[in-house]
């Protein structure tokens, strides 16, 4: 029997994910895809995604963030115009400023540049945005209104992070962000990569564990980070994230 690609698990409870996060404004759909299909997608993050390197140092405009691609980083210079950057990236957060340093590639760019058409990535992104998936989220979260999502697939490997933001763009039709894992399965608490959310105070409110094959969801804006990825994590976070957009 042929197999897809994106093949949501027909069992999930729609009714209790919905009213978690009407609660919370935030919720973790644990199965979300049949196991094949999220065995399918955890082997093209490992095994045919080239990646590259997302980094920022500081919250400013006249700090933007970077997104270094893979054939950049193997140009000369590359990898030490990123060595410099996540440096930066480092002194920022220890300033208290806003930093992050984590491996992406661009299921959008890859879309609108042809990278590869017709490859894995671009069915990921079109799977993303087909009903089935459109329809679960709009389900859990109420929000009848979102018509696309965007997405990238990201790799927190070790030294990597994502530090504390609100996801502010509403402007730009964010909605709700996404964190699609394929972590591996035994992944433990001191490997990092959890996905915390803050109160006002900057106490941990919530936290989700990197799990295979779990989808987090949540309203934004809500500050939250990625925590620090230590050296001797053996592995690193897999997943695709992005945002459903109302527009």
């Amino acid at each position: 029997m042929a197999r897809t690609l994106f093949e949501l698990n027909p069992d999930l409870d729609r009714a209790a994910l919905g009213r978690r996060f009407r609660e919370t404004g935030r919720v973790q759909v644990r199965d979300v895809l049949t196991r094949e299909a999220a065995e399918e997608i955890q082997a093209i993050l490992t095994k045919a995604t080239p990646w590259g390197m997302a980094v920022r140092a500081g919250s400013g405009a006249d700090t933007p963030p970077r997104a270094f691609s893979n054939a950049e980083i193997a140009a000369a210079g590359g990898a030490e115009a990123v060595n410099r950057m996540a440096n930066a990236a480092a002194q920022a957060s220890a300033r208290g400023d806003y930093g992050f340093r984590y491996a992406q590639f661009s299921l959008v760019e890859a879309v609108q540049k042809s990278w590869n058409p017709g490859g894995p990535h671009e069915l990921l992104l079109e799977h993303i945005n087909a009903e089935p998936m459109m329809d679960l989220v709009r389900e859990i979260t109420g929000f009848a209104e979102l018509v696309k999502a965007d997405g990238q697939a990201t790799l927190f490997a070790p030294q990597h992070y994502l530090g504390k933001h609100s996801d502010s763009h509403v402007a730009e039709g964010w909605k709700v962000a996404y964190v699609l894992n394929f972590a591996r399965e035994d992944w433990q608490a001191d490997w990092g990569g959890y996905l915390l959310f803050l109160d006002e105070d900057g106490d941990v409110i919530e936290g989700f564990r990197p799990r295979f094959n779990a989808l987090n969801i949540f309203a934004v804006p809500q500050d939250h980070l990625v925590s620090f990825v230590p050296p001797f994590a053996p592995a690193g976070r897999l997943a695709i994230t992005g945002w459903f957009r109302d527009r």
